[in-house]
């Protein structure tokens, strides 16, 4: 098939190019730079620099490519995440949720794409009632955080106006947090988050109750090739087999780092250190199943727990260094 990914060069972006490819797929991939076209290249595939918020050029851009899929994987992370002020972190990436959505939807109707699939998120936008395990059709949460308003707004933006398409097969991939090569949680260069378990800043708060789904980036890309090839309209959680308390998870990363294990600070103090939203991830969030992605996508994580997974990611050089050596 003839995939357009807009979002070439992110963290999951550089793993499924790649992926795409030695699947057989003909890919187009998209930057916002010249400079990272080439890694789109050297993976095998068509570049094209383009600004997913003009709405004119994703038109002509998705025309000239006469795509069978559009894969939206386009996100503005720097690594300069603020927690206490996540709504503004995310402020860009929320509008390429937004007005990038509606200009890619917008450009599949007029080219005739048949499947869309975007990145949408597991981490912690589920009802915070009920078991510590949600599926595709339990609640999200509809009274997040003040600091993730607008970040939830935008997510569920993107998932209504994608799996809502009448003119297309839309699939929403609700992905775990990222760890491996290119992500935040990676060792070589060290990540932010890396960083901050290395350096003792990444307390656990509270309780530690707030369960968390991860999945490795590559296993992420799988998951997308998987659901290019198998998906149907709807949601999917793709994450691995063990979402697991904050409280369990921190400590287990500061031990494959070889760090000192994390501090631990009442809730008080963590609301006022880190804001409510983190306080809120470390004590309250749901986990999220993968048994419908495993059962309809015919697919599984290579790294079946974080466990595992973290001690080989933390031996993976980042895209960037095994370019540069």
């Amino acid at each position: 098939m003839k995939v357009f990914v807009a979002g070439a060069t992110g963290a999951i972006g550089k793993q499924l190019v790649p992926q795409l490819v030695e699947a057989g797929h003909e890919v187009v991939g998209t930057t916002r730079s010249e400079r990272k076209a080439s890694l789109i290249r050297e993976a095998g595939a068509r570049a094209t620099i383009l600004d997913l918020l003009d709405a004119d050029a994703v038109g002509h851009a998705v025309s000239a490519a006469e795509p069978d899929v559009i894969i939206h994987q386009a996100t503005a992370l720097d690594g300069s995440l603020d927690l206490r002020k996540f709504d503004q972190s995310f402020a860009m990436t929320n509008r390429l949720r937004t007005e990038g959505t509606d200009n890619l939807l917008s450009a599949a109707r007029a080219a005739g794409v048949t499947r869309f699939i975007a990145q949408s998120y597991a981490g912690w936008p589920f009802a915070r009632v009920g078991g510590q395990m949600k599926t595709e059709d339990a609640p999200l949460d509809d009274n997040p955080p003040k600091g993730v308003r607008n970040t939830m707004a935008a997510i569920l933006h993107l998932e209504r106006a994608v799996t809502g398409a009448d003119f297309l097969d839309g699939i929403a991939l609700r992905y775990g947090a990222f760890y491996g090569p290119g992500t935040s949680l990676q060792l070589d260069p060290p990540g932010e988050q890396t960083e901050m378990v290395l350096k003792r800043q990444f307390p656990v708060i509270g309780n530690g109750n707030g369960v968390w789904s991860l999945i490795h980036v590559a296993d992420a890309a799988a998951a997308t090739v998987a659901a290019l090839e198998r998906g149907q309209r709807g949601i999917y959680h793709v994450v691995d087999d063990e979402p697991t308390r904050a409280g369990d998870l921190i400590p287990g990363v500061a031990e494959v780092l070889g760090a000192k294990p994390p501090l631990r600070i009442p809730r008080w103090l963590g609301r006022l250190l880190a804001g409510e939203a983190v306080t809120v991830m470390m004590t309250e969030i749901r986990g999220a199943s993968n048994e419908k992605a495993k059962r309809e996508l015919g697919w599984a994580p290579r790294y079946r727990s974080w466990r595992e997974g973290l001690a080989a990611a933390m031996e993976e050089p980042s895209p960037e260094t095994a370019v540069a050596a």
